[in-house]
């Protein structure tokens, strides 16, 4: 119940952000077992980035199509990032797809799933568990260690969904690692943004807002991307 009241919260605090998934009532509700507690959610007629990715069957999404999911899933981490807040289990599951609203656009995407998500007011990273582990950075999986929750850990995550979309898979290495192979080359501008992504320091990642700069997106952005991103106008 504490991680249903934590990701309504959060959607609160971003209520009419076009990128965070929207709780259509501002009250949690209690069942008639008063263990279950439901919030009401805005419908995602068009399912979730996993079921998208899995309808290729393995194949890479078309590169176009890569950016403008990428740019969008940015968006709402940037907007995340900058009030402190890291969701901690960005996912192609936890990603959900809603009719868009530029004509000739397939979908528009929206962050969802906040249970796990670190808030500006959490001082004790021992009391955050959890995510999954394919999409999770080295250093949160490194057994007996504080995890040191920060944005690097999304923008890790970032790379793994982008990756996803360009066909790839992660293959497991040990007990708890995974690295993510892909069945074909991906062109320089991806190689980059991926590259960034996925530093192996967190500090050396790039953030959100540096990355709605990258070229990777801002090349071919919608009409949509330039009103969100205006970095993209050159």
């Amino acid at each position: 119940m504490e991680s249903l009241k934590k990701e309504h919260r959060i959607m609160l605090r971003f209520r009419n952000h076009p990128r965070i998934v929207q709780t259509t009532n501002p009250n949690l509700h209690i069942g008639i077992n008063l263990d279950h507690c439901y919030m009401y959610m805005e419908f995602a007629s068009k399912g979730t980035l996993h079921n998208f990715i899995s309808s290729f069957s393995g194949q890479p999404m078309p590169e176009d199509m890569i950016r403008r999911a990428a740019l969008m899933i940015l968006q709402g981490l940037e907007a995340l990032h900058s009030r402190g807040y890291v969701h901690c289990d960005l996912k192609p599951a936890n990603v959900l797809l809603f009719p868009s609203k530029i004509v000739g656009e397939p979908w528009d995407l929206n962050l969802a799933d906040f249970g796990l998500s670190k808030e500006p007011s959490c001082t004790n990273p021992r009391s955050l568990s959890g995510g999954t582990k394919e999409y999770m950075p080295p250093e949160s999986l490194r057994p007996n260690r504080v995890k040191m929750i920060g944005p690097g850990v999304d923008m890790w995550s970032l790379g793994c969904v982008v990756l996803q979309m360009f066909g790839g898979r992660p293959v497991k290495m040990g007990e708890c690692c995974y690295k993510w192979r892909l069945p074909r080359l991906v062109s320089p501008l991806a190689n980059d943004f991926l590259r960034r992504c996925m530093a192996l320091h967190p500090s050396r990642r790039a953030t959100a807002a540096d990355l709605l700069k990258h070229p990777f997106v801002c090349t071919k952005a919608t009409s949509y991307a330039s009103v969100l991103s205006p970095s993209c106008h050159k």
